[in-house]
């Protein structure tokens, strides 16, 4: 290692206030560890970026283009925006978007609030059994989605639930809520007991204890549990396609299946263009949620 600026007597360029730039003489065993991670890189933005692209520039394509050319082929007008407009006007992907949306954002409020004041009782509170709750809330991640979907459509019949957006919401928050208090319930076991205690001493009530001290101490899970929460109901395709294969509910996932004609012709060009319309919502609102959960790791890492 070498350095350029520390030689005595000799002039230095850098300004006073400033650290010194320490370079580093280039080593074969350097230069291949630099080509080897660029390699990497490029490798896993190239498998992350081509599909995205793929899809838009496949969403400008015509029926014909789509059935003549090679599916690598490139569009012959990068201005095709028709199938952008069959998708919302004829496909009426905004309704499911919109559907999507009533059945995501209920189950989440549902799954964080619940979830996090579960964790919160199974892991702060002393009280005789949470044990065996918590192993029950264990037990419920193991338990595989395709088991529970023919008793729920039952009793949701009998109860006069189907043709709603009920369904769904009861579903998801069923579903969501034993892997949320399972890493609510292991967040809250980080956080000292003597944070509690001294809260307990002041006068503070459980419910204080909640909602002023532990709440705010977990708000790093909370966002990070929500972003998997919400990936997970948007995209679920087995349980919106039980509980609204017919009706005005059907979401965004249900919805793309519409594009497929009675005897499995695909209309590629408008299928590709709402799947690119679902996709730019989600990456922007994972962009969002993405910057709340590293601000909020980061806030945490310095509370010491």
């Amino acid at each position: 290692m070498t350095t350029t600026a520390s030689a005595p007597g000799r002039p230095t360029s850098a300004k006073p206030g400033r650290p010194l730039r320490i370079r580093r003489r280039m080593t074969p065993r350097r230069a291949g560890s630099i080509a080897l991670k660029t390699l990497v890189i490029g490798f896993l933005l190239a498998i992350t970026v081509l599909p995205l692209i793929w899809l838009l520039l496949g969403s400008l394509k015509t029926q014909s283009e789509w059935l003549n050319s090679p599916s690598w082929a490139l569009p012959e007008n990068f201005l095709n925006f028709e199938n952008y407009q069959v998708a919302w006007v004829d496909g009426d992907i905004g309704r499911y978007i919109l559907n999507s949306a009533l059945a995501t954002f209920p189950s989440l409020a549902l799954i964080v609030v619940l979830g996090v004041a579960a964790g919160f009782a199974l892991e702060v509170l002393i009280w005789k059994g949470r044990g065996g709750v918590l192993l029950l809330f264990l037990a419920g991640i193991m338990v595989p989605g395709q088991m529970i979907l023919l008793p729920l459509f039952s009793a949701y019949f009998q109860t006069h639930l189907t043709g709603t957006i009920w369904p769904l919401i009861l579903t998801y928050t069923a579903t969501g809520l034993p892997l949320t208090v399972f890493m609510m319930a292991t967040y809250f076991r980080a956080v000292p007991r003597e944070i509690f205690e001294a809260a307990a001493i002041d006068g503070a009530s459980i419910y204080r204890s909640f909602l002023s001290i532990g709440f705010p101490m977990v708000r790093n899970a909370v966002f990070t549990v929500a972003l998997v929460q919400f990936f997970f109901i948007w995209n679920d395709l087995l349980i919106a396609l039980t509980f609204t294969s017919v009706g005005d509910f059907q979401t965004i996932q249900v919805g793309l299946l519409n594009f497929t004609g009675q005897f499995g012709q695909v209309q590629y060009g408008p299928t590709f263009a709402a799947i690119c319309i679902n996709v730019v919502g989600i990456l922007v609102l994972y962009l969002f949620l993405n910057q709340r959960v590293m601000r909020g790791l980061t806030a945490g890492s310095v509370k010491g």
